[in-house]
């Protein structure tokens, strides 16, 4: 296992209670330029970003793949399960074939909660730069449920506002819950009550949500939007789902020269 996923088992142990599942796509590298290499790592899991954890079980997950410059190639055959926290998660690599916006999507397969008696699909997507170029950093990848980027994801200094808009089959979800976390790296920021977990707002009549992100790291947006249809849970019973439209930005604090 490499040192960046090791690194990665250690920030998510487990801690009391959580309250927001999160559908995590971590890249090893936020931007892909000569100082870090062609080839970046992935790690997917589902967690609790702030709280470390508990990671939750993944089934197989149903789409993987990358879209750059209006291809997209599927990842799929190179995902391999790991286990973390003795729950199954996946692991894959990527090397990098030339400049422009690379768009990693991952549909997983449906979560059983009973706690809350539905299905979850959490629809992922992270968007990594290559070589100079960021060409294609607002393009939609045609997922059911979708956060189209209105702020470019990548290169935001700590403090900067990130908005979107969520989209559910292309149309726009007006008033959509938003739920915001942090990868929270050591369990360094320990939030006083539990309404300091989960960051929660609202989009707009036009599903335009806006966020200023306080710390420098991972953040995970997650929009929130009830399913069409319901679905069997384990027990072959019809159920609720609860699809969410996640993206992962990463703010970087400015420093004196």
């Amino acid at each position: 296992m490499c040192e960046f996923s090791r690194c990665l088992i250690c920030i998510l142990l487990a801690t009391p209670a959580a309250l927001a599942h999160f559908q995590v796509i971590l890249p090893s590298a936020d931007v892909v330029d000569s100082s870090t290499g062609k080839t970046i790592n992935l790690d997917l899991l589902f967690t609790h970003p702030m709280e470390n954890g508990p990671v939750m079980e993944m089934g197989v997950p149903r789409r993987f793949d990358v879209l750059v410059r209006g291809e997209k190639e599927d990842l799929l055959p190179a995902l391999k399960p790991v286990q973390v926290e003795g729950k199954t998660a996946y692991q894959s690599q990527y090397t990098v074939k030339g400049p422009g916006a690379h768009i990693f999507c991952l549909e997983p397969a449906p979560y059983w909660e009973p706690a809350e008696e539905k299905l979850i699909i959490h629809y992922t997507k992270v968007v990594v730069p290559a070589f100079g170029s960021w060409e294609g950093w607002d393009v939609m990848a045609g997922l059911p449920v979708e956060i189209e980027p209105l702020t470019r994801p990548f290169g935001l200094w700590t403090g900067n506002e990130f908005q979107g808009i969520v989209r559910k089959n292309g149309t726009p979800v007006p008033f959509a819950v938003v739920e915001v976390e942090y990868l929270n790296p050591n369990g360094a920021v320990k939030p006083p009550n539990d309404a300091l977990v989960t960051q929660v707002t609202k989009a707009d009549a036009n599903g335009v949500f806006t966020y200023a992100m306080p710390r420098a790291g991972w953040w995970g947006f997650a929009a929130l939007v009830d399913g069409d249809e319901k679905m069997p849970n384990p027990d072959g019973k019809p159920v609720d789902v609860e699809l969410g439209a996640l993206i992962w930005v990463k703010t970087v604090d400015m420093a004196d020269k």
